[in-house]
């Protein structure tokens, strides 16, 4: 299978509207910003994809990114544990507005729905929101004289991640914190889309390296000197 493709644009042209979409990155770091703003070109090129779920740890900040989605009208929801992180002006004027929905999950509860669709666990429990508005309407259970909270596994269509280093056959590594919810996502989602900063052949990573392995990855891209959301927001771009 032909895993690699020469342009990033090239990389999410078959996202379609009403996809839900996992975007790796814990802020900044391991955001895959290029593929992010391929799909923002595209969607001001054609008016596709609309109406998307969106799943991050937030819902974006500055001008960039998963926010520029968000102001483009790109977003019909987020998933996402922190709303409302610094300079959300995007997320917080849709949603005062009522034009983007909105499910909060707790940071750990996110992490293992989506671990957990990409081991094909269904359910578990966990302590997490209990006695809480984010636990109602959902199954609780005692175990061990503890109250529990049943939460479904995550799933997406479609993940668009950042790596360091990958090769022809999907197989990826991360930089240090840029590891983060990648990994889980790229098991999570029905087709698995990376941008990677150094792409190299078969065997050019060290098998014992590999977080990532190729068979959970569709489509890798190089992206070599990609560039980093908090740099951006800092100096002010407006994409």
């Amino acid at each position: 299978m032909k895993k690699v493709t020469s342009t990033v644009a090239e990389a999410v042209a078959e996202i379609p509207d009403g996809a839900q979409v996992m975007i790796g990155g814990f802020g900044g770091s391991g955001a895959p910003i290029e593929l992010i703003h391929a799909l923002i070109d595209r969607f001001r090129e054609t008016g596709s994809p609309k109406n998307l779920t969106v799943i991050n740890n937030n819902a974006g900040n500055g001008a960039i990114g998963i926010a520029a989605m968000i102001k483009a009208g790109m977003v019909a929801k987020m998933i996402c544990s922190f709303p409302r992180s610094s300079n959300a002006e995007a997320f917080n004027e849709k949603y005062l507005a009522g034009e983007i929905a909105l499910e909060l999950v707790p940071q750990g509860t996110l992490a293992e729905r989506i671990r957990a669709a990409g081991a094909g666990i269904p359910a578990f429990y966990t302590p997490s929101s209990y006695g809480t508005e984010l636990a109602e309407g959902k199954p609780v259970e005692e175990f061990d004289g503890k109250m529990y909270v049943r939460e479904l596994w995550l799933k997406a269509d479609y993940a668009l991640i950042k790596g360091q280093k990958g090769d022809h056959a999907g197989n990826l590594t991360y930089r240090l914190a840029g590891r983060n919810f990648n990994p889980l996502m790229a098991m999570a989602a029905a087709k698995t889309i990376a941008q990677v900063a150094d792409l190299g052949a078969p065997g050019s990573i060290d098998p014992e390296q590999v977080v990532t392995p190729g068979i959970f990855v569709d489509m890798v891209v190089e992206v070599p000197a990609p560039q980093q959301e908090e740099v951006l927001v800092r100096e002010g771009v407006v994409y």
